[in-house]
């Protein structure tokens, strides 16, 4: 099947090297024309603008829009929009804001084009891994995509099946699945998040109180001089807390146990702030969720190694780079 990428950074580049691994055809854009002859070298077919782009694409054509959330998004819908007809699909595999994915399908259907919206979860290791998919729009346009979502997928591999799953079908055993109509997908991902921000700090707090066990304020019978990086390398295996943040965690402090390349200044990507403003117009308590929220906030004030430890979570799956220390 043939796909259109646009946006060739972190995500979307690998996005295409693991279809184009897969047998699918690809024909890619990017403002930096070096990312595009970079792919091009690798056997993606290159565009100099959209309008060269839409034209090397078969109908019905088919672009995953993978641009950073907000203008950059909302300016490429629209200038799809005027070249793309009737019948052709705009995917937005970005972090976008469910209600601008309802917005943008409704703007679009006039003119026949279809809007998905697909929350996408798997960071810089995504092209080996796979990519979790979360998605939104009109199911016909998604099952004709499935071919695309099932080579972008992590697949069953070897995680153990779900006990009571047996014969209950459909997608989700293999790392994606339709949720509904427009902005479904990226409802579903920013409620992902807003857990993520919770998990996230939790393994943080959790640190950081190691890395005070010794502190001369506390008695000296109860101080403890604790490796961290083993404590996690423990937890790894077979602890109940083990995950793949976990897991990026050692990686960080094995590579440097004080975490001193990182600042702590830790940033939000705004799937957080999403979640606890669902969480109040649903009227339903989200007390952790709120609080991770404003740690990053204050993160900015006040640099903590718990917040170091964020960051350097957030530089492993996302390869977000916060700013150097001191600034």
């Amino acid at each position: 099947m043939q796909l259109g990428m646009i946006g060739l950074g972190r995500m979307g580049g690998n996005m295409v090297r693991r279809l184009m691994k897969a047998g699918h055809d690809c024909v890619v854009f990017d403002h930096n024309q070096e990312s595009v002859k970079a792919l091009e070298a690798e056997g993606a077919v290159g565009a100099t603008s959209l309008e060269d782009f839409a034209s090397k694409l078969a109908r019905p054509r088919a672009a995953w829009v993978m641009v950073p959330s907000g203008n950059p998004t909302e300016a490429t819908v629209e200038q799809l929009g005027e070249v793309f007809e009737a019948g052709d699909i705009i995917i937005d595999g970005g972090n976008s804001y469910f209600k601008d994915d309802v917005r943008r399908s409704k703007m679009l259907e006039p003119k026949g084009i279809h809007y998905v919206d697909v929350g996408t979860s798997g960071g810089v290791w995504g092209i080996e891994r796979g990519y979790c998919m979360m998605i939104g729009g009109p199911e016909e346009a998604v099952r004709h995509l499935d071919p695309i979502l099932k080579a972008l997928a992590p697949g069953i591999g070897d995680v153990p099946r779900t006990p009571g799953r047996e014969g209950k079908g459909g997608t989700a055993e293999e790392g994606y699945r339709y949720f509904g109509p427009s902005g479904a997908g990226h409802f579903v991902k920013m409620i992902h998040n807003g857990i993520e921000y919770g998990l996230m700090q939790a393994y943080a707090e959790g640190l950081d109180i190691f890395r005070n066990a010794n502190s001369k304020d506390l008695p000296e019978e109860y101080r403890y001089d604790l490796d961290i990086a083993d404590i996690t390398e423990v937890w790894r295996r077979g602890s109940v807390v083990g995950s793949w943040l976990l897991d990026l965690t050692a990686m960080a402090l094995i590579e440097n146990p004080d975490l001193s390349n990182y600042t702590g200044y830790v940033q939000d990507s705004g799937e957080g702030r999403w979640t606890v403003m669902a969480a109040v117009e649903e009227a339903v308590p989200a007390d952790v969720l709120t609080t991770s929220l404003y740690a990053r906030f204050r993160s900015r004030q006040d640099h903590t190694f718990a917040d170091k430890v964020l960051s350097a979570m957030r530089n492993k799956f996302g390869g977000h780079v916060e700013r150097p220390t001191g600034g």
